[in-house]
């Protein structure tokens, strides 16, 4: 070959180079594509096969020799060897070392949140784009199609290569799957077969859609309207649990693809700002759109309701179930207030200007204020078009061009905003609120002026009504009185904007009452509140609640709740106000209260001084309240009597001598 490269002139060297490039581009380029290799161990899983491989590690700055930095790169693998196509999969992963998630390629986090995210208590990560997985059978062993691939960039601490940060677990926890405990595989990979179970619902060939799963709380994604640039979507948010409740709400989503909201009506964006349009790609496709009457450019819009004055808005309000000022009450106490919707245009962008072309957003969250529970969003899953009623007020329905459901579930917050303090008509301590029970105890200020760990001193009944900074003489000398040790320093407050004390008023034969006070100690005024106690022994016996309406609801399939809610006109608990004269006076708290009665015909055997007359669990506005530790007991009684026979009987004896 360089003896004919020799002989060439000079001028054809360079074309028969060129021609011999293209020749090698044609031939690669018409070699098929080689399929994803598969590990053994997935070949063996008839299921579906989850693995979570460690790539590479490298530290990063700072150098710090206690907690020390490292990046790390790693590779989830998902492929679906079962029968059916695997909709909507989701794949959780127990990071443990302080893990901080930068990039994640073909997924979302299942819990809303953006990236750089700390995901050190593990993370649920979400398929997108692609979010089903066919089977084998449905492809001809086509594992392209079978097989998602999630790569990961982010932050760990603490283990240094070449050692591995594995997490502790990884799991398929679509519903209907079972997964055995992970094996790893040497050093580096964590590995799962996951089957399904006995009540495994999977989606067979020819059906297009999960059915819709049921939730504390939905939302429903309905493309009413579509063009080839935009459409109308209606956005139906849901509460089905009967404690639920959501104040103020606000509802946030990521879009995927630069849309962008045009126009709201029943609802509003939290902040008007189009300078995104105007400065991104937006403004070069739509050059002639006035930009100033659009609603929202952000890629992650914030939307909340609108006030009780907009619902006859021709311009922003006029739709059902809109304009509360935010509040979605639960089902049990008025199902017409139990949803809110709205509707909003959405422009979209190249390459997706057809009819057909629609991706819902991603990565949904909603909350509510501090005393509201957390609800935790999975992914818009694709289910079967929503029918409305006929706008014309024809007997039928119109199908929408597509929907997608959103399921939330409540999650219990870490340090939760309201907290509960027993008392009885047998004891005249009442047992506080623990210690912190509302968190607002990690500075280190708080840690020198006071106590985290000593538990709450008991008080006087007229203690209750006294912010908890002031109690500190009627604590001490309370304890003191009561011959309890006062721990130096004294035990820090409960922290906690709405405080619940449970009294435990009386106990005859026919039945039993107690007393449930409410105290607001925030800035906050509380509309439509309602509290919720559960009594696992007493609530099947619940007669009435005199100042507040009552009813028991059935939670979990077990009707051992008991709902209570304002009475018309005084469902309002008003916020913390100053005394008399501020300048002597203790503020004073907002304040509702109510005896409630029971009978002990439905419930033979009851001890309600051993605990069977004490709530195990007390919701207010949907957020689950921290308890006392220990109950009320008899011993203050006993005490009290001893102590009057012991002045009494000498008095006695000494009148009957004088008589």
């Amino acid at each position: 070959m360089i003896m004919i490269v020799k002989s060439l002139t000079p001028k054809l060297v360079p074309w028969i180079l060129l021609l011999s490039l293209f020749t090698a581009i044609s031939l690669t380029s018409s070699q098929p594509n080689a399929p994803p290799t598969i590990s053994p161990d997935a070949n063996r899983c008839n299921g579906v096969f989850v693995s979570y491989t460690y790539s590479t590690g490298s530290d990063i700055k700072p150098n710090d020799t206690k907690n020390q930095p490292y990046r790390f790169e790693s590779v989830i693998t998902v492929l679906n060897n079962a029968r059916d196509e695997l909709k909507s999969w989701r794949v959780f992963v127990g990071f443990a070392h302080q893990e901080i998630l930068v990039s994640a390629t073909n997924s979302v986090l299942g819990d809303g949140s953006s990236l750089p995210a700390s995901v050190g208590n593990g993370t649920t990560f979400v398929g997108y784009p692609t979010a089903d997985l066919k089977s084998a059978i449905m492809t001809a062993g086509d594992v392209t199609q079978m097989q998602a691939r999630v790569e990961l960039v982010g932050t760990q601490f603490g283990v240094a290569p070449p050692n591995v940060p594995l997490p502790k677990n990884i799991t398929l926890v679509n519903d209907g799957w079972k997964c055995p405990k992970p094996t790893q595989q040497g050093k580096n990979v964590l590995q799962v077969c996951c089957m399904p179970g006995q009540r495994n619902k999977t989606v067979s060939i020819g059906e297009k859609y999960l059915p819709r799963q049921q939730g504390d709380l939905t939302i429903m994604y309905d493309v009413t309207k579509a063009y080839s640039s935009s459409y109308w979507a209606q956005v139906t948010i849901e509460n089905h649990n009967p404690l639920g409740k959501l104040d103020n709400w606000n509802l946030s989503f990521t879009w995927m693809k630069d849309e962008f909201i045009f126009k709201t009506l029943g609802a509003y964006p939290s902040l008007v700002d189009p300078s995104e349009c105007i400065n991104g790609p937006q403004g070069k496709h739509y050059p002639h759109t006035d930009f100033s009457n659009v609603m929202s450019c952000a890629r992650r819009p914030h939307i909340i309701d609108l006030p009780l004055t907009k619902y006859n808005d021709s311009n922003l309000g006029l739709k059902p179930f809109c304009c509360r000022n935010g509040t979605i009450l639960p089902p049990s106490m008025d199902p017409a207030k139990s949803k809110s919707v709205f509707q909003m245009e959405v422009y979209k962008m190249p390459p997706d200007l057809n009819i057909t072309a629609i991706t819902p957003p991603q990565s949904w969250q909603i909350r509510g204020n501090l005393n509201n529970p957390d609800y935790k969003c999975g992914p818009p899953v694709r289910v079967s078009s929503s029918h409305f009623p006929d706008p014309n007020g024809l007997p039928s329905n119109r199908v929408v061009f597509a929907s997608w459901q959103v399921v939330c579930n409540i999650t219990q917050p870490a340090t939760p905003q309201c907290c509960v303090s027993f008392s009885s008509y047998f004891n005249d301590s009442i047992i506080p609120c623990k210690t912190c029970a509302c968190g607002g105890c990690s500075s280190d200020r708080v840690a020198r002026t006071c106590s985290t760990t000593s538990t709450a001193l008991f008080l006087p009944s007229q203690a209750l009504l006294i912010p908890f900074e002031n109690r500190t003489e009627l604590a001490t000398s309370w304890a003191r009185l009561k011959r309890r040790r006062v721990p130096e320093p004294l035990p820090c407050g409960d922290n906690c904007g709405v405080t619940i004390n449970w009294h435990l008023t009386t106990d005859y034969r026919g039945g039993w009452t107690a007393r449930i006070t409410i105290f607001n100690w925030g800035e906050t005024n509380f509309a439509d509140w309602f509290a919720a106690v559960e009594l696992k022994k007493g609530a099947p016996g619940f007669e009435k609640a005199y100042s507040f309406n009552g009813t028991t609801v059935a939670v979990n399939g077990k009707n051992t709740t008991v709902l209570m809610e304002g009475l018309p006109g005084l469902n309002y608990l008003v916020a913390e106000t100053d005394g008399k004269n501020p300048s002597k006076d203790f503020r004073v708290p907002g304040k509702q209260q109510s005896v409630i009665s029971f009978t002990k015909k439905l419930t033979p055997g009851i001890k309600l001084g051993s605990g069977d007359g004490f709530p195990t669990k007390v919701f207010f506005n949907g957020q689950e309240c921290s308890l006392p530790s220990v109950l009320p007991t008899n011993n203050g009684l006993k005490r009290h009597v001893s102590t009057f026979l012991l002045v009494a009987l000498p008095l006695f004896a000494l009148l009957i001598l004088q008589s």
